[in-house]
């Protein structure tokens, strides 16, 4: 049985016999449901549009619109909410088609108010597992399976090697890597491959909050620990207890923080601000900047034992102009992504905007073609997004924006990576192996793609 949280459960009575109704509420009061009330079955759909429901009470027989008619307009609008149908003892086989129609359960009057509630617990109960068992196949879809990580140059290929390897153990990783690379999908994509997928996944940039407000978010305060501090609160370390907790931009941590970091990675135990009482947690650590900690650690700025405790299975994520092989499928996803968002019916890229992606070093890596796409997604008025649509700062200093007189059909992926292999063998002026390792791919690869698309 249920034995707590009914206060946040709401049941909708509805029933035509206005005292069999409050005898109904006045009982299930008792138990600490929050309900409602609907005075026959053509109100029962409005009250459902305004109000949260966690299941319904209906009578069969009302005058306006009876209990099964109430049943199809459920399901024709595609509400999901269990119902448990109230019948005359002597109409057993009207209940019988009620649950054929989808209700849970059914209770004959007159009505015995333990046997009702042992109907409500086990359709609450029931509804509560399907509703975890939807919300688990939602994230076994959303699980990292290396396909919603694009990147399939040999670099990012080897990256996912490790990552397979490295997800289902506890080790503490160490993500490195310019800004913009994606270092926050990788992190949750280590969460969702180990044993902690089924509990919190918490991030914190470390580089966004003050040096006083970092340490309370980590690890929580008393009520009373400094000013402002009107309550007591859990920290991150605490909320992320048998999960996973990812520290970006730790680079940016001071030195007294490192020292609390250190202790939680070597015990496992932390005291909050303000607080004498330690306490214990189980996390799993994800680190990740874009500063040479190394160096740091030269200068004094970064703790030696600390980066030695994080770098245990150290992940360096490769900038975009390293894996310009990956440029068409990304740019088609950002691509699709923010035409679906802006409602546009864009077909693809004029073949002269890859040139200019190619060429350009990408200093922002993927974050900044993301926000180059969206950019010129917005302002594109065409099937294909232009040149025209590029912001400056993709050109050459005297390159003209102006597309030239090239057909405007849609420029599929087969087009792109064609246009891609043929630009970087303009650049690498023809030499093969330069050019694969440009593209990250086996030379054999490039050679069989050459002459695929008659390159040759």
């Amino acid at each position: 049985m249920i034995m707590n949280n009914n206060n946040s459960r709401t049941i909708l009575i509805t029933d035509d016999d206005t005292a069999h109704r409050t005898m109904m509420k006045v009982n299930l009061a008792e138990s600490g449901y929050t309900l409602l009330e609907a005075s026959d079955g053509d109100e029962v759909l409005p009250l459902l549009q305004q109000n949260h429901v966690d299941l319904i009470l209906l009578d069969m027989k009302m005058a306006r619109m009876d209990g099964l008619a109430t049943l199809s307009a459920l399901a024709e609008a595609g509400y999901e909410v269990p119902v448990i149908v109230i019948t005359a003892f002597s109409s057993v086989e009207t209940a019988v088609e009620a649950m054929r129609r989808g209700a849970f359960d059914y209770v004959a009057k007159p009505i015995d108010i333990d046997e009702l509630n042992i109907a409500i617990n086990k359709a609450l109960d029931f509804h509560r597992l399907h509703e975890e068992n939807e919300q688990l196949k939602d994230r076994l879809q959303e699980r990292f399976s290396y396909s919603n990580i694009i990147g399939n140059s040999q670099v990012m290929q080897e990256m996912f090697s490790t990552l397979s390897l490295v997800a289902p153990s506890d080790a503490t990783v160490l993500l490195t890597g310019e800004s913009g690379t994606g270092k926050e999908l990788v992190a949750n994509a280590l969460h969702e491959n180990s044993s902690r997928r089924d509990f919190p996944f918490i991030k914190v940039n470390c580089a966004a909050l003050h040096e006083n407000l970092l340490e309370s978010e980590l690890f929580g305060h008393e009520k009373g620990a400094f000013t402002g501090a009107s309550e007591q609160r859990k920290g991150r370390f605490e909320l992320s207890h048998k999960g996973t907790l990812f520290l970006d931009e730790i680079g940016d941590m001071s030195l007294q923080t490192q020292a609390k970091i250190l202790r939680v990675l070597q015990e496992g135990e932390f005291e909050r601000l303000g607080g004498n009482r330690t306490m214990n947690t189980d996390v799993r650590l994800v680190a990740a900047t874009h500063k040479d900690l190394q160096s740091m650690v030269g200068e004094g700025t970064f703790r030696q034992d600390l980066y030695f405790r994080l770098s245990v299975v150290p992940i360096e994520l490769p900038p975009l102009r390293e894996r310009s092989g990956d440029l068409p499928e990304l740019s088609n996803y950002f691509l699709k992504k923010y035409a679906n968002k802006n409602n546009k019916d864009i077909k693809g890229f004029h073949p002269e905007v890859l040139n200019h992606f190619i060429r350009y070093q990408w200093p922002g890596n993927i974050r900044e073609l993301e926000n180059t796409i969206e950019r010129a997604v917005i302002l594109c008025l065409g099937e294909n997004i232009t040149a025209r649509e590029l912001p400056h700062n993709l050109f050459p200093e005297g390159t003209k924006t102006a597309v030239p007189p090239l057909p405007q059909e849609g420029f599929t992926l087969r087009d792109m990576e064609r246009e891609l292999i043929r630009s970087t063998l303009d650049r690498a002026e023809g030499n093969k192996s330069k050019t694969a390792k440009i593209l990250g791919v086996a030379r054999q690869t490039l050679l069989n793609k050459i002459k695929e698309y008659g390159l040759s």
